[in-house]
């Protein structure tokens, strides 16, 4: 701890941790210079300003689709669930899935209504539900192993992207703005989009700040909007504007003074002048009629099913362009206990083109290499049937125990799977996985170690990963 109570890194302090202690100190001549000299830092293209190691990447987009896609269904084909359909779960497998929360190991099997091709060099099988993604399946890396033991969304959706079910730690995105500071002081440094919020409603620990200082939390935007509240109104002008906020800035200085220690109202503060610069920042970050109409298809903005995913997919590469370090696109409505056929269409209808869009415009623009982008949900579905529903309505329950994301850009090695699961896809048989492996990887590859980056909270020093997880090494090849 510092000595006025505030956090600091145990490797060493850092840029942020001094403009957390001088609070307003966004006024200052020395931190107008601070700023400048990371713009600097950013112009020339330098990689992990506050990193522990060189970087892999220098921002990262996570696809999150919540509700839990079925892997069996979208990257893990099982050729034996197909030949097995309506048939029992056989007895070798069923006896090593006793203890797995809502396995249906009683129900039926259900052999997946989409077929699967193999594609590209790698010759990975992908399902028709990604025929755009598929393209590009030589710059995935598919891990099929993930694993972890809770079954339902919310704690779920909680503890993919905090590292707990419990929902009262920080995001990854939090962790990693913290970690590596902005790289554009005009805007925030981790965003997160909300679409098609059908079913499981949005953890907000999903991008809150947890126990980390308040300035680290996400921005959240919804469907079309753009941040709020950052227009200029229309009778004031800069130079007003400006002289309004450094007296509020004076009179929260104040406050804080006689409050003592206070992330929030510091974050608040803080806030002001961000917001003073978004109104000028924002605006143009956010308007897409600056794109041209090819890539504006690219991303499926001319198609109904595809526009809004396909906005914020865009907006993505427009924003990590710009030096935001992590955005969020969570896209719901992938939980399907009955007409799974249907539903698994409808939401990769929505979100195929618009990934592969966003894959495509960031590797011609030379920014995949240093982008990591990672496609996947809070957790997969059984192979077998959700009760005795037959038909077209038929669907899968949820299914923690094994489940498959992919990770693209960023230093990844494509074209190849790591794990495995068995024959039926119930659990990994092959380098288990567990979603604080997953974020020990990303942060690695922004140039984070997981056991430097510790918040001193409650006389603990809390990290990331919390108990730890371990890098998954494949992935860089």
């Amino acid at each position: 701890m510092s000595s006025n109570g505030s956090p600091v890194h145990l490797c060493r302090p850092s840029r942020r941790t001094l403009l957390a202690e001088s609070a307003l100190g966004f006024g200052t001549l020395a931190l107008k210079s601070l700023l400048a000299a990371e713009e600097t830092s950013v112009a020339a293209g330098k990689l992990g300003m506050l990193a522990h190691h060189p970087a892999q990447a220098r921002s990262i987009i996570f696809l999150f689709m919540s509700g839990g896609p079925g892997q069996t269904d979208t990257f893990d084909p099982k050729p034996l669930l197909q030949q097995l359909d309506g048939q029992r779960v056989p007895d070798s497998i069923a006896a090593t899935v006793p203890s797995i929360p809502r396995s249906g190991v009683s129900s039926r099997l259900m052999a997946s209504p989409f077929r699967f091709r193999q594609y590209g060099e790698s010759g990975i099988p992908v399902s028709e539900l990604f025929p755009e993604t598929a393209k590009l399946v030589d710059r995935l890396c598919v891990v099929r192993s993930l694993h972890h033991r809770n079954p339902v969304h919310g704690p779920a959706e909680c503890l993919s992207l905090t590292g707990t079910a419990v929902g009262d730690r920080p995001s990854m995105g939090s962790w990693i703005s913290w970690g590596l500071g902005s790289a554009n002081s005009n805007l925030p440094g981790f965003i997160t989009f909300l679409s098609n919020s059908t079913g499981p409603a949005p953890q907000r620990p999903g991008w809150n700040s947890g126990f980390l200082p308040a300035q680290f939390q996400g921005t959240a935007i919804s469907g079309t909007d753009s941040i709020p509240w950052t227009s200029m109104p229309a009778a004031d002008s800069d130079q007003q504007r400006q002289e309004q906020l450094q007296f509020l800035n004076w009179m929260n200085q104040e406050h804080l003074l006689r409050r003592g220690d206070n992330t929030e109202l510091a974050a608040r503060i803080a806030s002001f002048e961000l917001s003073f610069r978004m109104q000028t920042a924002a605006p143009e970050a956010f308007e897409l009629s600056q794109e041209s109409t090819s890539t504006q298809e690219l991303y499926g903005l001319n198609d109904s099913r595809t526009a809004e995913f396909g906005r914020h997919c865009l907006m993505a590469r427009r924003l990590v362009e710009r030096g935001v370090r992590c955005v969020q696109l969570r896209n719901g409505g992938w939980d399907a206990h009955g007409s799974l056929e249907s539903n698994h269409r409808a939401r990769a209808a929505a979100t195929d083109l618009p990934v592969a869009g966003l894959l495509q415009d960031l590797q011609q623009r030379g920014l995949l290499d240093q982008t990591l982008v990672v496609w996947g949900g809070e957790f997969g579905r059984t192979p077998t049937t959700e009760g005795n529903v037959t038909g077209f309505k038929r669907g899968r329950d949820h299914s923690p125990a094994g489940y498959s994301v992919w990770m693209a850009g960023g230093g990844v090695e494509g074209g190849q799977i790591v794990g495995a699961t068995d024959e039926l896809g119930y659990v990994p048989v092959e380098r288990l996985l567990t979603p604080a492996d997953l974020h020990a990887t990303l942060l690695y590859a922004l140039g984070l170690d997981q056991h430097q980056l510790a918040f001193r909270h409650r006389n603990r020093d809390e990290i990331p990963t919390v108990l730890g997880g371990h890098v998954i090494g494949e992935v860089f090849g």
